[in-house]
């Protein structure tokens, strides 16, 4: 069951991450010859693991107030809503 949640959220994440504005500065920055590309990489991965932290921890404090049900009929809303948008 572990593996397959942790098969579940790389998926998620990675696909919504693919051709993500992230993703297009971490080049433009990897592109410079000057960069060093080990430190470009360190750099857009302990921000991705940074953001992905205060996600984790922002999720955990808010299922302990809402019922996750909620959460996750709400967390669907707004994906289709912000699909519908962009």
């Amino acid at each position: 069951m572990e593996l397959r949640t942790l098969l579940l959220v790389f998926g998620t994440v990675f696909l919504a991450e693919l051709g993500d504005k992230t993703q297009i500065a971490t080049m433009l920055y990897a592109i410079d010859k000057e960069s060093n590309k080990i430190l470009v990489f360190i750099g857009a991965s302990l921000a991705l693991i940074s953001t992905s932290a205060i996600g984790v921890l922002f999720g955990n404090l808010i299922s302990r107030a809402i019922n996750p049900k909620y959460l996750t009929i709400s967390a669907g809303i707004l994906f289709v809503l912000v699909g519908c948008f962009t």
